[in-house]
């Protein structure tokens, strides 16, 4: 018998008999609130800010908004399976945690937490190539549990090929290669606090740690962290990629690769052309473009073009178990959530990811049901009307 998500909220009604309540709230909208107050100025715009006055983050909700799901009655739903299939693999529920770098600066255990959160609740967790903890260090703590390696594309090829190998032995199964950063995009909550953790050598650990990046080191990472860093900044984008790039990364990684930031369709239909297995549409969670379209907005014109070729999956912007319905309805196979977790280890370590992880799949699992599905195999744009304007 699948796994009811749903059982969460009697667990949180049955611990209310002895007293005790969620330690975070279960409308996980209002974790951002909580966490501005937690965390100091820097962290806490770093992780909420998005670039220019963040009309894009503001359009990722709007996009959402503008669709209202249309339930379906008399229905049985005793029985729900949340499982899909996702790229060559089962996944208990249409959710994975998106690649977030630099995490211990919300939180002491940083990536570990949301790790082992994720390997608890059994969702594929994505590590930033900008972690605060080196792979290896990830692959321990997760064990068997299904993990994929984002890969920010440094200009350095020798590094590029260590980081794909380094993944590759410590058990990462699939690659997530974000194309959408080659630099930073302007983000003023970023800039009025010239906060930048990259330069202070935070979010660098899988650089640090690694053969090739310390080979082009005149002396070792901690006789000279100043040096590293500058190395470090002159690497990790690369304006000058293009798509006979991606020869490279096929050559170097025997597993799928999935491209992160694809909005267009012609663009979603070069990376099937080029050999990807996936594209998650994505703007980066409005951190890159300001003024950019709405992720959702952008979703069902993807996958009318190459979702009989691709894994599309989806991010930026989802908060609910509503958005991660209306996402699957309009084209994708799971969504990546990223911003909600990150409030919840701040608030709470482990346990608040877990917290969110729950909650995220017990109002999806809820929105399932009530809206007469049992999978969310038979979720498609019919179940979705437009909203009143």
């Amino acid at each position: 018998m699948a796994k009811h998500w749903a059982d969460f909220q009697y667990e949180i009604y049955l611990n209310g008999m002895a007293g005790a309540v969620p330690r975070l709230p279960t409308d996980l909208t209002r974790l951002e609130e909580l966490a501005e107050l937690r965390l100091g100025a820097g962290p806490v715009g770093y992780v909420a800010g998005s670039a220019g006055d963040g009309s894009t983050a503001r359009a990722n909700r709007a996009a959402l908004d503008r669709h209202r799901i249309v339930p379906r009655l008399l229905r049985d739903v005793r029985e729900r399976n949340l499982a899909v299939e996702v790229l060559g693999r089962t996944l208990p529920a249409p959710l994975a945690l998106a690649p977030v770098g630099v995490l211990s600066i919300v939180h002491p255990d940083a990536e570990s937490a949301a790790a082992r959160a994720a390997a608890a609740q059994g969702v594929p967790y994505i590590l930033s190539s900008a972690s605060s903890t080196p792979m290896e260090e990830i692959a321990e703590v997760m064990g068997d549990a299904e993990r994929w390696f984002q890969l920010y594309w440094a200009k350095d090829r020798e590094v590029t090929r260590s980081f794909l190998a380094r993944a590759r032995a410590t058990g990462f199964s699939v690659l997530v290669v974000t194309l959408d950063t080659p630099m930073l995009g302007w983000r003023p909550r970023d800039l009025e606090r010239a906060y930048l953790p990259f330069l202070h050598g935070v979010g660098t650990a899988n650089y640090f740690s690694d053969p090739a990046f310390r080979a082009g080191l005149a002396k070792p990472v901690h006789e000279d962290p100043d040096a590293a860093v500058l190395r470090f900044l002159g690497m990790f984008g690369d304006p000058g990629k293009t798509w006979p790039d991606l020869a490279f990364l096929r050559e170097h990684w025997d597993g799928p690769i999935v491209l992160k930031g694809v909005l267009h369709p012609d663009d979603a239909r070069l990376a099937a052309d080029a050999g990807m297995d996936g594209v998650v549409v994505s703007n980066h969670g409005g951190r890159q473009v300001a003024g950019c379209v709405g992720a959702a907005d952008a979703l069902p014109g993807v996958a009318e073009a190459v979702g009989d070729r691709l894994t599309v999956l989806f991010d930026s912007g989802v908060r609910t178990g509503d958005d991660i319905f209306k996402a699957l309805a309009l084209g994708a196979r799971a969504v990546l959530v990223g911003r909600p977790y990150v409030y919840g280890l701040a608030l709470d370590g482990r346990s608040g990811v877990e917290h969110v992880v729950r909650s995220l799949l017990a109002e999806f699992d809820l929105t399932l049901a009530l809206s007469g599905h049992r999978t969310p195999a038979t979720v498609e744009r019919g179940c979705l009307a437009p909203a009143p304007v």
